[in-house]
């Protein structure tokens, strides 16, 4: 069951205007509950009963959202950035308005798969360092990734400061000669989110990644559908699957 809360709240959280705006919204008879006129713009309301209406039109209110991006590159994983576009503001007002967050952080140039939600419970299952939630990237590398790359991957490999990663899984989907040497595009599935791990790692053996996506995150895959800078909102399934998600070794 929904839990109870104010009405100036409901509305602000819904993306209709900030607290003060919203009262004299109330106090010039916009709002009503269950199709009478509120003037007090205080009321505790149940979301699940009442129902509310702004300027005529319904307000349908949520707690919780999650959504599913295809962040572009360009764009920063952050609520807010004094230089750059975050993706926060690539987001419709109204989703805007509940205040999501992104969920770990892909870096500037890296596209693909990222969530943003509001839900602080499941965002923290998924980032716990303790969870070890693998994170599935492709990418084309520099230089001809091979058997030894394959092996040390799954060894572990030694960052430039002395960490040593985690298993990883590396697999080799296709190479082309090109004026620039080889190129290799690989999949990569990572238990960890390191900065710029993925990068670090090609560059620990030699290689140089030139482009970077990721795909999966968990049991989240992204939409093929969803082009660069769109996003949707989860399916019923497929939160259920965040939400119930278990980590298994990688084989």
């Amino acid at each position: 069951m929904a839990a109870k809360i104010r009405l100036d709240k409901l509305l602000s959280h819904t993306g209709n205007g900030t607290r003060s705006e919203i009262k004299k919204y109330v106090k010039q008879g916009l709002v009503t509950v269950n199709g009478a006129v509120v003037k007090d713009s205080g009321m505790i309301i149940n979301p699940e009963t009442h129902e509310v209406r702004f300027e005529g039109r319904q307000v349908n209110y949520r707690e919780f959202a999650y959504f599913m991006m295809n962040k572009p590159a360009g764009v920063v994983s952050a609520t807010e950035d004094r230089k750059d576009e975050t993706v926060i503001d690539l987001l419709e007002n109204e989703d805007q308005a509940i205040q999501p967050f992104p969920v770990g952080r892909l870096d500037k140039d890296t596209v693909g798969l990222l969530l943003l939600t509001n839900d602080g419970q499941l965002a923290h299952e998924l980032l716990s360092p303790r969870k070890h939630v693998p994170k599935t990237y492709e990418a084309v590398v520099r230089g001809n990734v091979g058997r030894a790359d394959q092996d040390q991957f799954t060894a572990g490999v030694e960052l430039d400061d002395g960490y040593v990663t985690m298993p990883a899984r590396l697999n080799v989907r296709s190479q082309e000669q090109t004026d620039e040497g080889i190129m290799s595009m690989i999949t990569l599935t990572i238990m960890e989110g390191k900065f710029h791990q993925v990068k670090r790692m090609f560059e620990a053996v030699g290689k140089q990644v030139v482009h970077l996506k990721r795909v999966a995150m968990g049991p989240l895959a992204l939409d093929p559908e969803l082009e660069e800078g769109s996003y949707r909102e989860l399916t019923a399934d497929e939160l259920e699957l965040l939400r119930t998600y278990r980590r298994t070794d990688l084989q």
